[in-house]
């Protein structure tokens, strides 16, 4: 006799047996009539009425405003901050400064698989142009300016190091201990590579730097304050509430539980938006003194110093290659800083190499380095870009030594597992050879490599085509998430979820998912999230991991609470619960009869009032790597005689999994197009290394950020959709990071392609094109 089934659901008293036990895997999609569809945002029109109250629209009653005084010396220590003049201002409510405060919080930078530096909110030596000196809070933001003018600083001006080679030399000005190596070099290998070059019949060696690239997202840095007794609430601009609500509760040693973060809609972040800011804890410094409001948003040339960047790097690879295309060695060193403070510098630089073709002779070497500049902070997919510069440059060079296609070398070293992981497991899916093979068709790359690339001596504009690949380390999501759905009794939907929608449509995948699910209209469902005093658990957005972190939550939820309509429909209609479908919002048999019955016409959900279903993340298949892959093509025209660059077009072409929601899955391609496009040839952190140490191009003016004339018109997104159902129950891997992997490494090789002249270092801008091209001209 087989024990009774636990969980069994009652209605009316009475047991239903033959409903799906919680806890068991609901079975892949097949057929879908939402999931994968171009749907428009569940939010598009208060994003585009002006409706959407983002953070830095917050406005309350007597609210003051913020400002930072920032330390104007790469190097310094602070002997003295004198407010008087600052607080005698009319209007000014209060100045504050390390000195000032009963207590000057303890501050602590980190980075993944590094030290940890600790450091002070109000730090008086200043690593970095643009550290925390004072702060203010004033009745308007013009009168908080005026009052930083006030504060009389004295500074010990000291020296400065804001070259990453040259903070190698041993007579560097020292930033932290006695050496500027944030640690050890981080060295992996496998095989033997001087074997590995032994065998190869083509070895090639190249130098390749990548420029440092500033985070200025479209919505400033900020945050909103206030404290009602000893509870905090803060609106802040961010990628992850509970983040944030971690990092001020434990720089003012406050519980969880009395800090509430909101952060319901942001202007883009991009991994800059992470963790809290100095700022954040600062406002709420102001705001619990002066016992108002106050608002706190850093200007736009605040965020050139203060609030992160992709770092710079200097890479060497040499490679190795059999005449048939198969790969024999790969030797990577790579040095790069992540600023003042451990931040990454080499993070994952050297990833695409260990991981991205087989090879069975691989050595990389890291070196991170201390520098006098604004600490790094995670960059959309941090690392890889960089790495993937050299390596697909180096790609190129080396199917044009073998007089090998660019695509077939590639195909020729596809993996079917994870060498750089231990163990090396397999992948749950690789869609890697068919973005390769499908990009390429949809491009018409063999057509395109066939027309004459570099044209007659007398033509202005040269033309040639490139391609690069690329996959994301994470694929399968990260950390913990919940999502709660409560089912009203006339049919309607609540979807409660922590996860933040960074601009990239999270509401909107996850109202499809339970829109899917439950065979309901996605209007029907009213979302809250991002909210840690009113919605679950979940991580920050960011490393492509929403979507297979947060969707496969809706889901479980979704069936959570489809298995109680179906069990109290089962009642309802005298039929077995396993015999019941829903759709368009009514429960039908699937039988010989033609029972049915509305969402809303459940007499038990009526009864009940709110139905309610938990759901939460699985784990990741074991024994197996989640990990998304893509391959881009774009044309490119080059003027000969001025330098000036033209992207002709771009196509895109990823294996993320399934298709959650095409409209947002295409703008996630063409937006990381666009940045990629920004990292290969427009943006470059101009330090002044000789005279001042002090960043140059901190605006919008002389930072040059990709415009839609830098953009083509001829994108195209293409979906290489193979669902990993083994990645988890929605069948979706990340999207957001492989999207602006290889973009810059496949102009450089179109440019190659157009002018014979392989471009090394970023950006590829008129300056350093014309530059090339007259000393090409001179050797010809």
């Amino acid at each position: 006799m087989k024990p009774p089934r636990e969980n069994i659901y009652f209605v009316d008293g009475l047991p239903v047996p033959e409903t799906p036990q919680p806890g068991e895997k609901p079975a892949p999609w097949r057929q879908t009539r939402v999931i994968g569809k171009a749907r428009p945002r569940v939010d598009a029109y208060e994003r585009v009425s002006g409706t959407a109250v983002y953070p830095s629209d917050v406005i309350l009653p007597k609210m003051l405003y913020g400002a930072i005084l920032r330390c104007p010396h790469p190097h310094a220590k602070v002997r003295r901050v004198d407010l008087t003049a600052a607080t005698r201002l009319p209007g000014v409510h209060a100045a504050i400064s390390g000195d000032s405060l009963k207590v000057n919080p303890e501050w602590e930078y980190r980075t993944f698989g590094g030290p940890t530096v600790k450091s002070l909110l109000f730090d008086p030596h200043c690593r970095h142009e643009g550290e925390v000196v004072a702060a203010v809070a004033a009745e308007t933001p013009y009168l908080a300016r005026d009052a930083l003018a006030g504060i009389q600083v004295d500074y010990d001006v000291l020296p400065f190091v804001t070259d990453e080679q040259q903070a190698l030399a041993p007579d560097a000005p020292v930033i932290h201990g006695d050496s500027n190596r944030v640690g050890p070099p981080q060295v992996y290998q496998r095989g033997d590579v001087a074997k590995g070059f032994g065998e190869a019949d083509v070895v090639l060696t190249e130098t390749y730097h990548t420029a440092c690239e500033l985070h200025t997202p479209m919505e400033l840095h900020g945050c909103v304050a206030e404290w009602d007794g000893d509870r905090l609430t803060i609106w802040e601009s961010t990628q992850g509430v509970f983040a944030v609500q971690s990092g001020v509760a434990k720089a003012l040693g406050l519980p969880l539980s009395k800090v509430r973060i909101i952060g319901r809609y942001m202007g883009g972040g991009f991994g800059s938006k992470l963790v809290a800011g100095k700022y954040t804890v600062i406002a709420a410094i102001l705001a619990r003194q002066i016992g108002r409001p106050v608002k706190l948003v850093l200007s736009r040339e605040e965020t050139y110093l203060a609030v992160g960047n992709r770092p710079p790097n200097h890479m060497a690879l040499k490679a190795g290659v059999k005449k048939d295309g198969r790969l024999t060695a790969l030797d990577f060193t790579g040095t790069g800083s992540g600023g003042a403070y451990p931040a990454g510098g080499t993070s994952l630089l050297d990833w695409q190499v260990r991981d991205l073709y087989t090879c069975p002779n691989v050595r990389c070497e890291t070196t991170d380095v201390y520098i006098h500049a604004g600490p790094a902070r995670p960059f959309r997919a941090p690392g890889h870009p960089q790495g993937s510069w050299a390596l697909e440059q180096m790609m190129d060079a080396l199917a044009h030594a073998i007089k090998m296609d660019p695509v077939q070398l590639r195909l020729k070293n596809i993996p079917a597992f994870s060498q750089a992981r231990d163990g090396q497991p397999p992948y749950t899916t690789t869609g890697f050879a068919a973005c390769l093979q499908e990009g390429a068709k949809a491009f018409d790359w063999q057509q395109a490599r066939l027309k004459p690339a570099r044209g007659k001596a007398d033509e202005v504009w040269l033309r040639g085509v490139g391609m690069a690949g690329a996959s994301w380390f994470l694929g399968a999501g990260f950390g913990p998430a919940t999502v709660v759905l409560r089912v009203f009794a006339d049919g309607s939907v609540n979807l409660n979820m922590g996860a933040a929608d960074i601009g990239t449509g999270t509401k909107t995948v996850m109202a499809m998912v339970v829109a899917e699910e439950l065979g309901i209209k996605s209007d029907m469902i009213q979302i809250e999230h991002a909210d840690t005093g009113s919605t679950q658990f979940s991580g920050p957005s960011g490393g492509s991991k929403t979507v297979p972190t947060d969707a496969p939550a809706a889901r479980a939820a979704a069936v959570a609470v489809k298995r109680q309509l179906l069990a109290m429909a089962a009642v309802q209609l005298e039929e077995k619960a396993k015999r019941l479908t829903i759709r368009d919002g009514r429960i039908h048999s699937t039988g010989a009869s033609d029972k049915a019955v509305g969402i809303a016409e459940l007499k038990e959900l009526k009864r009940q009032g709110v139905i309610v279903g938990v759901g939460q993340k699985g784990p990741r298949p074991e024994g197996k790597v989640v990990v998304p892959f893509a391959a881009q093509f774009c044309e490119v025209a080059v003027n000969r005689h001025t330098g000036e660059l033209k992207i002709v077009r771009f196509l895109g072409a990823n294996d993320s999994g399934r298709v959650m929601s095409r409209l947002t899955y295409d703008n996630q391609v063409y937006g990381g197009i666009t940045m990629g496009i920004g990292f290969g040839t427009t943006e470059k952190r101009y330090l002044d290394h000789g005279q001042t140490g002090k960043l140059v191009n901190r605006n919008w003016h002389d930072y040059k950020l990709p415009t839609a004339l830098d953009v083509p018109v001829d994108m195209t997104s293409l979906p290489i959709e193979m669902p990993d159902d083994q990645a988890n129950i929605v069948g979706a891997k990340g999207l957001g990071e492989p999207v602006t992997i290889p973009t810059a490494a496949a102009i450089a090789n179109a440019v190659f392609h157009a002018t014979g002249i392989r471009v090394t270092t970023t950006p590829i801008n008129p300056v350093q094109l014309s530059r090339l091209l007259a000393q090409h001209r001179k050797k010809e």
